[in-house]
């Protein structure tokens, strides 16, 4: 498995917004793509940490050059109060539970 992680900031009183696109993303079935997570920082609550997983390094990557993917990208950034930061890897543990 490939994934990136995000650390971002929105743009003062965009929370909702963040909910929105966020809410439109869900609709979007991204081959190659299993999870999609979004922390709110206990610390800095206008601190973001985004967490995406895919099957591999190439799904992620076809999706990343893909003019979808930067339509929706394009959408993301306007609520941002700066370019976020990305930082790309193979993921060499993960465990998921069942339980609620």
């Amino acid at each position: 498995m490939y994934g990136t992680v995000c650390r971002f900031q929105l743009k003062p009183g965009m929370e909702a917004q963040l909910a929105k696109v966020t809410g439109e993303f869900e609709a979007v079935t991204i081959m190659g793509e299993r999870a999609e997570i979004v922390y709110q920082m206990d610390n800095n609550p206008n601190e973001y940490i985004m967490v995406v997983v895919f099957d591999s390094e190439e799904a992620y990557k076809r999706n990343a050059a893909s003019p979808d993917q930067d339509v929706r990208y394009r959408m993301f950034r306007e609520i941002l109060a700066a370019e976020p930061e990305w930082n790309d890897g193979q993921i060499v543990y993960s465990r998921m539970s069942e339980r609620v």
